[in-house]
Order: C-alpha cells, then sequence, then structure tokens
C-alpha cells in the first residue's frame, strides 16, 4: 500500500467519529453486508461517515492491508477498529455496540 493510500485512510479514521469503509454508500449499499452495517448505524441514528470502497481499487486493497483484516465493512469507532458485518451485528444483537457508543460519548438512539 502506497503512503498516499495509507494516509488518506488514516484521514478518513482520524477526521470521524464513526467510520465505515463500505461497498457503496450509506444510502445506496452495494453488497449485502454493507448493507446490514449501515442499517444498524441507521436503526442506532448514529452519525457516520461512509467511505465508498468501490471508487477506488487501490482504496479496497489498501483497507484490507491497513486493518489486516480481509473483509469489507470495516467500521471504526474514534479511530478503533471495531470489525466487520458478523462482529458488527453480534455486537448489535448483545448490546455490546450500544455500549462502546455509550462508553465512547457518540449519540445513539436508545431503545
Amino acid at each position: 500500500m502506497d503512503e498516499q493510500v495509507k494516509s488518506l485512510i488514516q484521514n478518513h479514521i482520524d477526521n470521524n467519529e464513526v467510520c465505515l469503509f463500505m461497498k457503496g454508500t450509506p444510502d445506496a449499499p452495494q453488497c449485502g453486508f454493507s448493507m446490514a452495517v449501515a442499517n444498524i448505524l441507521k436503526i442506532l441514528e448514529v452519525n457516520y461517515k461512509g467511505i465508498n470502497v468501490l471508487e477506488d481499487q487501490s482504496l479496497r486493497d489498501g483497507i484490507k492491508t491497513f486493518s489486516d483484516w480481509p473483509t469489507i465493512p470495516q467500521l471504526y469507532i474514534k479511530k478503533e477498529f471495531v470489525g466487520g458485518c458478523d462482529i458488527v451485528k453480534e455486537m448489535y444483537a448483545s448490546g455490546e455496540l450500544a455500549k462502546l457508543f455509550g462508553d465512547k460519548n457518540i449519540q445513539y438512539k436508545k431503545s
């Protein structure tokens, strides 16, 4: 991964409290896994930045190297890598995701 791509990824993570590297956009996800995570964030009414990795192959490859995680989507909260679709779904179901948002002082809809 070149420095420009690494810098771009780091910039997104540093400048957005909640950052989702996904296929497609929050309004038009282009894969079921990205849609599932985007829907969870919508249900929780969390403000987040969606980064469409399909717009740039070097970004798509780079995020996997950056996180040492093989799949997309990838969720970052306050500069911390949380996980992909299965992990986020599990955390949401257990209430752990809402707790994480609360612990990190990120506004979300309490059920």
